[in-house]
C-alpha cells in the first residue's frame, strides 16, 4: 500500500510539473513519399509562406514544396551519383542552392550548385568550378560542422566558398567569391599560404560589399592543440576583398579554445567560443572577442567563467556549488542564435562515443557501439558582448534529438523525451526516456533573464512522431517533419 501511494504521489507531481506549450499548434495532412530518403539536406519557409524541403536518397535528390496549409504541390526527383557528394548549403528569398561535390577520379574534384526555387518548383544546376587535390585530402574542410565553409551577404548579393587546397610541399586555402544571382565567379583569393604552418578553418562571413571574413586557428608546429602546456595555434581573422588580404591575430594569453563562430551587430563581429585554462574540448567559460569590422581591430576581449545555474542544473543544487569552477567536456557548439535585440545565444550539446563487448557465450561476441547526445549548454551574451546569463539541461539521448530558436526574444528548445519530466530531489530536471516509457515533445522555454519552464507540446504515444532536430524556423513558425520511411505529416508551431 505503501508503494501504491507513492506512485499516485510521484505520477500527479510528474504530470503537474510540466506545462502545456504556449506556442499554438497545427498539423498537416498525412501524405505519402514516393522515394524512400536518407535524410533532409535542409527546409526552407519563404515569405509567402510555401516551404522547400531538400532530401537525399541513395542515387537522387528530392525536391518537394508544400503551401500554406502543407500540402504537397510540387515534387521532382533530380538524378545525382555515389560520386556527388553533399558539402552544404545557402538560403535567401525563394532559393535554396545546394552545394555538391563530384569526383570523377582518385584526385579531380568539381564542384556544383543546384538551385532550388521554391515558388516556381524550378531545379538548375551549375559547375562553380574544378580544380585537382592531394591523394586523400578533402576540398572542404569541416565537413561534419554546421555551414561554416559557405556564406551569403545580408542582401543576397555575394556567395563565399572556402575551401582548402593542401599538398604535399604547401598549405594553401582558397577563397571564391561569386555572383549570388548569375553565380558567376567575381574572384578567388589564397590567403594562409604556408610551407609549414597548418590553418585550420572555423567560420566564414561576407558582407554585402563582398569582402570575407575568414576565421581559422593557425598552428605554430604540426597540427597539435598543446606544446609544452601553452596553446600551439593562435586565432587568425583574415579580412578578405578582390584587391586586398589583411589579418590580425587574436591573443588568446593562457587560453585554450576549441573553435569560435562568428556573429554580427551592426559594424562590429563577435568571435563567440568556449575557453578553459587547461586544453581545447574543455569549457571554462564563455569567451567573446570583438572587432570592428572598418578599421579592422580588436575593440575588446571578454571572458566569463560558467555561472552558478550551469552546475545547479546539471549537479544539483549542492552540488552544483562544490563543482563550480570545474571544468566540462565533449560540448560541441550546435547553434548561435540572435534575437531582436541584438543579443546572442551560443547552445552547445554534450557528445562521446562508448563501446561495450557483448558477448554471446559459445559463439563468440562483438562490439555495440552507443552515441551519446547528452546535456545541453546555453550561454546568452548581450548586444555590448557581456555574459548576461547560462544554463543548461540535464538532457540524455542516442541520437540528435533537439532544435532551437528565438521567438518574441525567448530561447526555445525543442526536443523528444520521456513521458513525464522529473523535478530531483537536488533540483534538477531529467530530461530522458526510459527503458519502457512512452515519449513526449516538450518546447523548454527561457526568457530574457534565463528563467526557464517546461512545457509539454503532446505525448507522443498513439500520435505521430515528430522529429526536431530536422525542424525550421522562419516567419515567427517552427516547421518540422515526422519520422517514418513512407507516410509523413508536419507539425507548425506558432
Amino acid at each position: 500500500m505503501k508503494h501504491l501511494i507513492t506512485f499516485i504521489l510521484f505520477t500527479i507531481f510528474s504530470l503537474s510539473y510540466s506545462q502545456t506549450s504556449t506556442l499554438s499548434v497545427k498539423e498537416s495532412a498525412e501524405y505519402k513519399d514516393k522515394e524512400k530518403a536518407r535524410g533532409i539536406m535542409t527546409i526552407h519557409t519563404t515569405q509567402n509562406g510555401l516551404t522547400g524541403i531538400i532530401r537525399e536518397s541513395k542515387r537522387d535528390i528530392l525536391f518537394d514544396v508544400f503551401d500554406k496549409s502543407l500540402q504537397k504541390t510540387h515534387s521532382s526527383i533530380i538524378e545525382s551519383s555515389k560520386k556527388e557528394t553533399y558539402v552544404g548549403e545557402v538560403v535567401y528569398g525563394n532559393e535554396i542552392k545546394v552545394f555538391t561535390v563530384f569526383s570523377p577520379k582518385a584526385k579531380e574534384r568539381e564542384v556544383y550548385c543546384h538551385i532550388f526555387n521554391i515558388e516556381t518548383g524550378n531545379h538548375t544546376k551549375k559547375k562553380l568550378f574544378e580544380v585537382t587535390v592531394a591523394k586523400k585530402r578533402y576540398l572542404f574542410f569541416n565537413r561534419n560542422d554546421r555551414q561554416t565553409s559557405f556564406s551569403i551577404s545580408p542582401d543576397g548579393t555575394y556567395l563565399a566558398m572556402a575551401t582548402d587546397n593542401i599538398y604535399k610541399d604547401v598549405n594553401d586555402y582558397a577563397i571564391r567569391v561569386f555572383d549570388a544571382t548569375t553565380l558567376d565567379l567575381l574572384y578567388t583569393k589564397s590567403y594562409q599560404k604556408h610551407k609549414e604552418k597548418y590553418f585550420k578553418h572555423n567560420d566564414i562571413w561576407v558582407n554585402e560589399a563582398a569582402e570575407v571574413f575568414v576565421l581559422g586557428k593557425l598552428y605554430k608546429e604540426g597540427k597539435r592543440e598543446k606544446k609544452k602546456g601553452e596553446a600551439n595555434y593562435s586565432f587568425i581573422l583574415n579580412k578578405i576583398s578582390k584587391d586586398d588580404n589583411k589579418e590580425i591575430e587574436i591573443n588568446l594569453a593562457d587560453q585554450h579554445i576549441q573553435n569560435l563562430n562568428i556573429t554580427t551587430t551592426g559594424n562590429e563581429l563577435h568571435l563567440i567560443g568556449f575557453y578553459s585554462e587547461k586544453r581545447t574540448g574543455k569549457i571554462k567559460g564563455g569567451c567573446n572577442f570583438i572587432i570592428n569590422s572598418e578599421s579592422f581591430s580588436v575593440s575588446s576581449k571578454t571572458n566569463y567563467k560558467l555561472p552558478l545555474d550551469v552546475y545547479e542544473d546539471l549537479f544539483g543544487q549542492k552540488k552544483g556549488s562544490k563543482k563550480k569552477g570545474k571544468e566540462l567536456t565533449n560540448f560541441y557548439i550546435d547553434y548561435i542564435l540572435e534575437d531582436s535585440q541584438g543579443n546572442s545565444y551560443l547552445l552547445a550539446e554534450e557528445f562521446y562515443i562508448t563501446q561495450t563487448y557483448v558477448n554471446n557465450g559459445m559463439n563468440g561476441g562483438y562490439w555495440q557501439t552507443v552515441y551519446h547526445y547528452d546535456d545541453i549548454l546555453i550561454l546568452k551574451f548581450g548586444a555590448e558582448g557581456d555574459l548576461e546569463w547560462g544554463r543548461s539541461i540535464f538532457k540524455r539521448a542516442t541520437s540528435p534529438s533537439y532544435n532551437a530558436f528565438v521567438k518574441n526574444d525567448e530561447l526555445h528548445v525543442l526536443l523528444n523525451s520521456g513521458k513525464n519530466l522529473l523535478e530531483k530531489k537536488d533540483g534538477r530536471t531529467k530530461v530522458s526516456k526510459g527503458w519502457f516509457e512512452s515519449s513526449s515533445l516538450y518546447d523548454i522555454v527561457y526568457n530574457n533573464s534565463g528563467e526557464v519552464v517546461y512545457s509539454k507540446i503532446q505525448d507522443n504515444k498513439g500520435k505521430t512522431f515528430y522529429l526536431p532536430f530536422y525542424g525550421t524556423y522562419q516567419n515567427e513558425t517552427f516547421i518540422m517533419m515526422s519520422s517514418g520511411r513512407k507516410k509523413r505529416q508536419f507539425m507548425i508551431l506558432e
